[in-house]
C-alpha cells in the first residue's frame, strides 16, 4: 500500500499538523491484483471430469490401463479387489460369480485332480465410462492369474473368456468372446495377466445407464475346461 503525508500550516505557519493519506490508484491496483488472484486461484483448484461435454472437454482421457491392473493382480491376490472410477450413472463392471475359476484338465479327465493342467482365477476389475445422449462407451479392465496344475507345463496358455452385457435383471443381452494369453515362466507356478477393452451400446429410451451391467467370466464350456 502507497501512503503519502499531506501537512497544514496552522498558528500562522509556525506549526504543520501532517496526516498519512492512502494514494487511490494503489488502492485500485491492490484491488485489482487481489481480484486477478482469486480468479486464477479457482482455476487452478478446479477439478476437469473427462466426462463432461463436449464443448468443454472434447478428448476423453481414460485411466484405466492393462499395467495398473497387472500390477494389481501380482500385489494381491487374497479376492477380488475393484478398482472403480467414481462417475455417477457408469454401469458397474465385475466378475460373473460362477465363473471367476476354470480348470483345465488333460482331454477326457475332467474332474479328475490329478490331471489339472491349470487353473486359472479372476481376480481384479475396473471401469470408466463416457455416457452421451443414447449411447454409452465403457472402457473395461479384468486381470488374474494362472496356476500350474500337476499335467501343465511352463509356457504360453489360452484363456477363454466372456463379457456379459445384462439389464436391470441381469439379462444377458449381448456376449463377447475373447481369448487371453497368459505365459508361466520356467522358474515360477503362477502367470499373471491383465486385459483392456471398449465396448459401446445403445440405451434404451427411458433406462437409466447406471441398470446396466458388465460381467467378465471364464468361458466353462470349451474342451477341456470345468
Amino acid at each position: 500500500m502507497l501512503v503519502r503525508k499531506e501537512c497544514q500550516a496552522v498558528n500562522g505557519g509556525a506549526l504543520k499538523v501532517c496526516s498519512p493519506m492512502v494514494m487511490r490508484c494503489a488502492c485500485r491496483t491492490a484491488a485489482v491484483f487481489v481480484a486477478f488472484a482469486l480468479v486464477s486461484g479457482c482455476g487452478v483448484s478446479q477439478i476437469t471430469s473427462p466426462f463432461r461435454s463436449e464443448e468443454k472437454r472434447p478428448d476423453w482421457e481414460p485411466v484405466v490401463n492393462e499395467a495398473r491392473l497387472l500390477e494389481a493382480a501380482r500385489t494381491d491376490t487374497s479376492g477380488e479387489v475393484s478398482i472403480e472410477t467414481a462417475i455417477t450413472g457408469c454401469p458397474k463392471f465385475t466378475i460373473w460369480p460362477r465363473d471367476k475359476l476354470l480348470t483345465v484338465y488333460d482331454v477326457g479327465r475332467a474332474g479328475d485332480g490329478l490331471a489339472i493342467q491349470y487353473r486359472g482365477e479372476l481376480t481384479k476389475t475396473a471401469r470408466e465410462c463416457r455416457i452421451q445422449p443414447n449411447q454409452i462407451t465403457v472402457k473395461y479392465g479384468f486381470a488374474g492369474r494362472v496356476l500350474l496344475g500337476p499335467r501343465g507345463r511352463p509356457g504360453p496358455v489360452r484363456m477363454p473368456v466372456k463379457i456379459h452385457l445384462t439389464d436391470r435383471e441381469r439379462n444377458i443381452i449381448s456376449t463377447q468372446n475373447l481369448v487371453i494369453d497368459v505365459t508361466i515362466p520356467n522358474d515360477k507356478p503362477v502367470g499373471y495377466f491383465s486385459a483392456v477393452r471398449e465396448t459401446t451400446f445403445q440405451i434404451a429410451p427411458g433406462v437409466p445407464p447406471g441398470d446396466y451391467k458388465l460381467f467378465v467370466a471364464f468361458d466353462r464350456t470349451a474342451p477341456g475346461t470345468g
